[in-house]
């Protein structure tokens, strides 16, 4: 993969707005992301601004002359569809996955259900509407088990339950982030990340990254705001497995219909070293602890010349054609 980006007139790129912060609750994070993009692209003699869409309405991005947008915010009403919808309204291309790859994504159980249509290994679950459901479905699963938001990312609102009783607090917890809660499967063995970059058959995995958290506990506060987790690029995996879980993520990106970037998150089975797809990011974090730029490195890719080159990937699923 070429370090630089297939483009030399930065100013062809236009005037861009880096869309940070938003109304998730993973506002926090969007923010340092946002910023270090925005930092990136001006570095590279880029016009881009920043632009908080929890701040200001979407319509003031065609009112300021906004040619193209780098999407950095990461949860609902950033990541789920919602601001894809609209930059397709406003005729403003976008980076990342379109409208319905986006959506589909950030809902877990229709992310499980396609991908299972399409023969790929994800662990079992169960949607449940209440505590007995979650308990019935501890019984069915097993322990541990993982409970969690369906639309929700970054571990908010996730427990990990080794005992039945845990299940009420655990379900309260995740329905306090989102109505539709599931319950998982809970996969012991090593577990990985890998990126995705490109579209259709120019579409290419980046290298894997294990991921060692302190006491097996990859959760909020370990994923951003501490230096204890491990990440090994080069994995260390046998590199026939590895290239096994780049086949099988980048079929899952392709299963949704994704383009552009996304990452998705891997479990490997100690017993069996068979991989079981998690979930699917569509826009993976940027902070200086994220992973696509980690993995894009080792590839001789820094951080600008990722930026550029997913801002120059911007697209739109239904570019506005002119009337005659």
């Amino acid at each position: 993969m070429n370090q630089h980006p297939p483009f030399t007139d930065v100013n062809a790129l236009g005037k861009v707005a880096v869309l940070l912060g938003g109304r998730s609750a993973e506002r926090e994070v969007s923010l340092m992301s946002g910023r270090g993009v925005l930092a990136a692209l001006r570095s590279q003699g880029v016009d881009a601004h920043a632009f908080d869409p929890a701040e200001q309405s979407l319509e003031a991005l065609g009112e300021q002359g906004v040619q193209r947008c780098f999407i950095a915010l990461h949860g609902r009403f950033g990541e789920d569809g919602t601001v894809q919808g609209a930059l397709e309204l406003l005729g403003i291309p976008y980076t990342g996955p379109g409208v319905m790859a986006s959506a589909v994504a950030m809902d877990k159980l229709m992310t499980k259900r396609i991908w299972l249509a399409e023969g790929l290994p994800t662990p079992l679950w169960r949607h449940v509407q209440t505590v007995q459901e979650t308990r019935v479905a501890f019984t069915a699963l097993g322990s541990p088990m993982i409970i969690k938001p369906v639309r929700e990312g970054s571990t908010i609102g996730l427990t990990k339950v080794t005992h039945i009783d845990q299940c009420e607090a655990a379900f309260a917890l995740a329905q306090a982030q989102d109505p539709r809660v599931m319950c998982e499967q809970f996969i012991a063995g090593d577990e990985v990340t890998c990126p995705v970059l490109g579209s259709g058959d120019e579409a290419r995995a980046l290298p894997v990254i294990r991921i060692v958290a302190p006491g097996g506990n990859y959760d909020y506060q370990n994923k951003y705001f501490t230096d204890d987790t491990q990440y090994l690029v080069p994995s260390g995996l046998p590199v026939t497995e590895e290239a096994n879980i780049q086949a099988l993520v980048l079929k899952a990106f392709k299963a949704l219909d994704c383009r552009g970037w996304a990452r998705a998150d891997v479990m490997i089975d100690q017993a069996t070293r068979a991989p079981y797809l998690l979930e699917i990011n569509t826009s993976p974090g940027m902070t200086s602890h994220s992973l696509v730029p980690m993995s894009a490195r080792a590839v001789g890719v820094s951080y600008e010349a990722l930026c550029l080159q997913l801002l120059a990937s911007a697209s739109l699923d239904n570019p506005v054609k002119p009337r005659t």
